[in-house]
């Protein structure tokens, strides 16, 4: 194997890894974990009841962004808690 070859074999791969960079990062991120048995348990929604949601209880853990999914220690093992949800764990002081 002369060395244009291995230069154009290395290019290749390369330029393969770098293409599938992106849906390797999509779907990462479209993999979120959920404890969809402790959701049931504590009726978990994605949606707020009246004034009472995830972002404004105490157990929440807000993720990078106030709009982006966070965890909560009520339901362990899941880090797709919406602030807007709400479950029956909900508690504030």
């Amino acid at each position: 194997m002369n060395i244009n070859q291995s230069r154009r074999r290395v290019f290749k791969v390369v330029s393969i890894a770098l293409a599938a960079l992106p849906l390797a990062l999509v779907t990462r991120c479209a993999n979120a974990a959920t404890n969809p048995d402790i959701r049931a348990t504590l009726k978990y929604q994605d949606t707020p009841l009246g004034d009472q949601s995830c972002a404004n209880c105490l157990a929440f853990v807000p993720g990078k962004t106030e709009k982006d999914p966070g965890k909560c220690p009520l339901i362990p093992g899941d880090d797709d808690i919406s602030p807007n949800g709400y479950c029956t764990g909900w508690y504030t002081m």
